[in-house]
């Protein structure tokens, strides 16, 4: 009786209608006793519960505390002491709407908010799993986010390009480029793995990702069986899933401004050469043989065990895995892209078909290492992974038990029966579901994203759960302000910025981040907003900072993956020594962190340590730990130590000889603000210190650094390096106030 009571109480909970798929109408701004303090209605939502709670609004944070807050807010890099210094010398009533106007022009900003976005998203570049294959052009998708928040794409174009550009009328590149958001699914290339499987799971992670990102629901966990919680059967999972259900990868070229006429001057020469080099090994004959036999092989599974094991490889191991579409079409209709990719895989993987000796006998190998010469020899074209609709749909069912292979009644695409139905004039499509998302009558989408967006200026969304707004999620503490912000979003025009610069100019915002004894026991967690947040920097953000203030910044936007200084070790944890760590040389090593190239099974040290996600699953909001290690990755990794030695040579450089102007500099750029008395007295007393220890050891004076700077001698150097290490340690410089 007992169970049947709880099975009982489960559905009706499961069957009620979760706060957040009411309609979202426009509240009244309410009326308050302190009008002097609300600047624009955010404040006027907040103010109002703060009087009733009986609890005062913090004071405004101090000019230099203010600007580095919204620096680091929307650019992600703390401003210069010139920045700092001309904001203080405009008297102008409008100078920090001034400099808020400047951080969202900025073409930084389109870095530091592709940051956010590309967690959601599940950026990485490369596949995950067993083999862990390197994606060399994922960043052209991450390339495509840039330039659409610099340019700020209203939020339901950036959204509808990215979930089905390729179904939009004569669609662009760029548009194209667009979908590589659905190609960041993990791949699965090891040996033996059933394909449909993996191609399953790859559309139910396409599937239960758009549902997480857009609408805030956790519609994964219907994969198997109704929703424990919330109102979504599993007939409308797999309603939805088969939106995404006849989507092909496909793998396209994407060039850049200027890569298309060097690169079709020299094409002529290029294939040319191909041409040669393929007569010369007998590749056409021998290629035409193996594609036969491929074919038959695929035909009668099983009765050639090394033709089967050729075949799975062509499946699993061609660019964008479509190794099968291109050997199963007439040679006539293959395009120089499909003959390209199918004859590069034949060069390189013979051998499993014929063994090694023969593939050796034949210097196929010899062959594959002059094409990969040839080809770096020419211009290149940049390409993209995205994705395509099949023309001919899939028939969709429901999985039993969540089980690919067992399929249950067929289902047509569609939405949630506890939201409004999206409208379509055939068979509903991808174009139809993300047109709907941003409709008047979908309430989710716009709740979703301004929240999001609250919680990177507030550290925790208006609703704590932002990637849960069903009836396990948290509800809001503003519910009218959310709506409020929901409904100005949709009537800007899904104006991203808009947004910001409301939020940004909210008094509520500016308020100081000191920790109040008065709400310990009424607001401990500060859900109530009477104060700002200290929020620990991402971890891209803390090596911006120490690359920033040091000078060593290479602030080019865009472009492939770097891989900078990383500890000896890393790398090789990958399976079977698979993964090469080759560190980027010059300047590129000193790119931002958005571009650190992100190995799923072997990330970048200082992303682990700092919190940064996975790159598996949609990540709504970062997790912010505490651990000895991230002291120990600031304080002895070489990379910050780097850092720390060209701080030092900044600072001696354009201070001078006098040592108060040296502090003063250090902890203007590092701190945005002057040392009290008591921290000038201990840098001080540590730089003298310092200085003794090194002279009674200049054998570790040696390794300490590589040689003076300029106009400075070494161990006047070496003390600097220390002090300028101390200063990027502190809790204050990794933290934004």
């Amino acid at each position: 009786m007992r169970k049947l009571i709880f099975l009982l109480a489960v559905v009706a909970l499961g069957a009620s209608r979760p706060w957040s798929s009411t309609p979202v109408q426009r509240p009244a701004v309410p009326v308050v006793r302190d009008q002097g303090w609300a600047r624009n209605p955010i404040d006027r939502f907040i103010l109002a519960r703060l009087e009733r709670e009986g609890i005062t609004p913090s004071p405004p944070a101090d000019p230099r505390t203010l600007l580095r807050r919204a620096s680091l807010d929307l650019t992600g890099l703390p401003p210069t002491p010139e920045e700092l210094e001309k904001f203080f010398a405009d008297s102008s009533p409008a100078a920090y709407e001034q400099q808020v106007e400047r951080l969202l022009a900025s073409p930084h900003y389109g870095e530091a908010w592709a940051r956010h976005w590309l967690d959601v998203a599940r950026y990485a570049d490369s596949d995950g799993y067993e083999k862990d294959w390197v994606r060399p052009w994922a960043w052209r998708y991450r390339d495509w986010v840039i330039n659409a928040l610099n340019a700020n794409m209203p939020f339901d174009e950036f959204s509808i390009e990215q979930i089905a550009g390729d179904l939009l009328p004569r669609p662009s590149t760029e548009q194209l480029v667009a979908t590589g958001f659905h190609r960041m699914t993990l791949t699965n290339r090891e040996g033996g793995v059933d394909n449909e499987q993996f191609r399953f799971e790859n559309v139910i992670d396409r599937a239960s990702t758009t549902g997480s990102v857009w609408l805030g629901l956790t519609v994964g966990c219907a994969q198997c069986h109704d929703h424990k919680f919330d109102p979504i059967s599993q007939k409308d999972f797999y309603r939805w899933v088969a939106l995404f259900d006849s989507t092909e990868e496909v793998d396209i070229d994407a060039p850049l401004p200027g890569e298309q006429g060097a690169y079709h001057r020299m094409s002529g020469e290029y294939r040319a050469r191909r041409n040669a080099l393929l007569a010369e090994y007998n590749v056409p004959a021998l290629q035409a043989a193996w594609e036969a036999r491929m074919l038959e092989a695929a035909a009668q599974p099983g009765k050639w065990t090394d033709w089967d094991l050729a075949w799975d490889c062509l499946l699993k191991l061609t660019s964008g895995g479509d190794g099968e579409k291109i050997i199963r079409k007439k040679p006539a209709e293959r395009t120089q892209r499909d003959n390209d990719v199918l004859t590069d895989h034949f060069v390189r993987n013979y051998h499993f078909a014929v063994g090694q000796p023969k593939y050796r006998e034949l210097k196929l190998n010899e062959l594959d290492a002059r094409l990969t010469a040839l080809k770096n020899e020419f211009p290149r074209l940049t390409q993209a992974y995205v994705i395509e609709e099949s023309p001919k749909p899939r028939p969709a069912h429901i999985r039993v038990r969540g089980d690919y292979k067992s399929l249950g009644v067929a289902v047509e695409p569609g939405g949630f029966a506890n939201l409004p139905p999206i409208p379509s004039s055939g068979r509903t499509n991808r174009l139809d579901m993300a047109r709907w998302l941003f409709s008047a009558g979908n309430p989710l989408t716009t709740r979703v994203t301004v929240n999001r967006i609250w919680q990177e200026f507030f550290g925790q969304g208006l609703v704590r759960t932002s990637d849960d707004f069903g009836t396990q999620g948290e509800k809001p503490v503003y519910p009218e302000l959310l709506d409020w912000l929901a409904t100005e979003f949709r009537e800007s025009g899904w104006d991203v910025k808009h947004i910001q610069r409301l939020i940004v100019a909210s008094a509520a915002y500016r308020q100081s981040s000191a920790a109040r004894p008065d709400l310990q026991s009424k607001d401990p967690a500060n859900n109530l907003l009477a104060r700002q947040a200290r929020l620990r920097l991402p971890a891209e953000l803390i090596r911006d900072s120490a690359l920033s203030v040091s000078g060593l910044l290479n602030p080019a936007l865009g472009g492939p993956s770097i891989r900078p200084f990383q500890p000896a070790g890393v790398a090789e944890l990958a399976y079977a020594n698979s993964v090469k760590w080759t560190e980027s040389a010059g300047a590129d090593r000193y790119r931002r962190g958005l571009y650190i190239h992100f190995q799923r099974t072997t990330p970048y040290p200082l992303m682990v340590n700092f919190d940064a996600p996975k790159g598996n699953v949609p990540a709504c909001r970062r997790q912010r730990s505490n651990t000895p290690l991230q002291a120990l990755n600031l304080l002895n990794d070489p990379a910050f130590f780097e850092a720390a030695y060209a701080f030092a040579n900044r600072i001696l450089a354009e201070a001078g000889p006098d040592p108060a102007k040296r502090i003063e500099l250090a902890f203007s750029y590092a701190l945005g603000r002057p040392p009290r008395p008591a921290e000038r007295a201990r840098l001080e007393q540590y730089i003298a210190e310092q200085k003794a220890i090194l002279d009674k050891e200049p054998e570790s004076l040696a390794r300490m650094i590589p040689g003076p700077a300029p106009g400075a001698d070494s161990l006047t150097t070496a003390a600097w390096t220390g002090a300028s290490s101390v200063l990027l340690n502190l809790d204050e410089f990794i933290t934004r106030e």
